[in-house]
């Protein structure tokens, strides 16, 4: 996600970007991709920067945070894209120096199409930062701000969503292949669908559901297929996947 981040980011030449990483063939490929500054130490990344962008594990945080921690400034500001971490958990770790902005990204970021919440929930935070920070991220796609106890709901639908399209089409790539396209054929058909889909959804003003009833005639393809559907109680697996995820975002806080 942090290499996502990063290559969007990069076709911005008012940002000079820096960056650091215990995978150094990682941090060595995404300086040659994006220009990133690689720095030799924790203390010479944040001596260096007015954000400091931590993407790492929830598991690798603290550890993280703690050494941040020891050259922190109060004008700086930290922005976490861990799932489940608390904002008051990060300033704890961090020694409550400087304003903590959470914010949930997804992969599409990559191409300039991520969605992404932001917290602005801490009182250390001024307006120049907030402003700055929201022109970073809507460079890289939709932003919503939202309070802190959206989080684990928005990244169960929106953080970990991708995963779930991407899963949806797989599986039509795959009934493409079954009824006799060629692999390529039918990933180009499917990508195409998914598209145009998206963006009838977009440009209209209908739901989901009467947009599908418009597809959906009685006793022709599409109805029997969704009869198929229904029974396999596809609906009802989604829902319980999002809702699966949001518990184990909830998890990752709590450990």
């Amino acid at each position: 996600m942090g290499g996502a981040l990063l290559k969007g980011w990069s076709r911005n030449a008012q940002l000079e970007l820096s960056g650091l990483d215990m995978d150094l063939e990682r941090l060595e490929q995404l300086s040659r991709d994006t220009g990133l500054i690689i720095r030799d130490s924790v203390a010479e990344l944040v001596g260096n920067c007015e954000y400091i962008l931590l993407c790492v594990k929830p598991q690798q945080m603290r550890e993280v945070l703690e050494l941040v921690a020891l050259d922190i400034q109060k004008h700086q500001c930290l922005i976490s894209i861990a799932a489940g971490i608390k904002r008051d958990t990060i300033g704890k770790w961090s020694g409550h120096t400087c304003p903590v902005v959470r914010v949930m990204p997804n992969t599409p970021a990559l191409v300039g199409a991520g969605v992404f919440a932001l917290c602005y929930d801490d009182r250390k935070l001024s307006p120049e930062q907030k402003e700055s920070i929201q022109e970073l991220f809507t460079q890289l796609g939709e932003v919503h701000v939202l309070k802190e106890t959206y989080f684990d709901a928005f990244t169960a639908l929106e953080a970990t969503g991708p995963a779930y399209v991407f899963y949806f089409m797989e599986s039509m790539v795959e009934a493409g292949v079954a009824v006799g396209f060629t692999r390529k054929q039918s990933r180009e058909m499917v990508v195409s669908l998914l598209e145009g889909s998206a963006k009838m959804a977009r440009e209209s003003e209908q739901s989901a559901a009467v947009l599908r009833e418009m597809v959906t005639s009685p006793a022709g393809t599409s109805s029997a297929a969704m009869r198929v559907l229904y029974r396999n109680a596809v609906r009802s697996s989604f829902i319980e996947a999002v809702v699966a995820a949001e518990k184990r975002s909830q998890e990752l806080g709590a450990e």
